[in-house]
């Protein structure tokens, strides 16, 4: 197994980046604009949908200020089990971010495609955070054909 590995400091409190992750205004602000679901309970799913297709996570773990996890339980064949893993800590006016893309089967050209739309997605978050506007998909910074 492999993973995506990502951090980013954002200047902000936990709560605010907690906040961003966990709900469905929050992550359409940075993530994509076509978001639904359930965010902040246990065992719900959020629906990411894109011009190219879309993903649903079921939310694992939620830990306020601390930690959100989520499984991939629909979408693309190489994310379906795969799980979305937010870490949060405080290191002065910063919250610090950890993220972790973790259980990719192989190192595929799409996770290396992945990989880069989430560093994408992470400064889009960090933006949103610290003046109030992301790129959240469709107007997000396209990299190849994948978008």
């Amino acid at each position: 197994m492999v993973d995506i590995l990502h951090s980013v400091g954002i200047r902000s409190s936990v709560d605010e980046v907690y906040t961003a992750l966990t709900t469905t205004e929050g992550l359409a602000g940075w993530w994509t604009t076509d978001t639904r679901g359930d965010g902040d309970n246990l065992g719900g799913v959020l629906q990411f949908r894109f011009e190219v297709g879309g993903f649903d996570m079921k939310i694992v773990e939620l830990d306020s200020g601390r930690r959100v996890l989520w499984e991939v339980v629909d979408g693309p064949e190489e994310w379906i089990g795969t799980q979305v893993d937010w870490e949060l800590g405080q290191a002065g006016e910063y919250a610090k971010v950890l993220f972790r893309h973790r259980g990719w089967r192989e190192p595929v050209e799409f996770m290396h495609h992945c990989s880069t739309k989430w560093a994408v997605f992470l400064m889009s978050l960090k933006s949103l955070i610290e003046t109030g506007k992301g790129a959240p998909a469709p107007d997000d910074v396209k990299i190849d054909d994948w978008n």
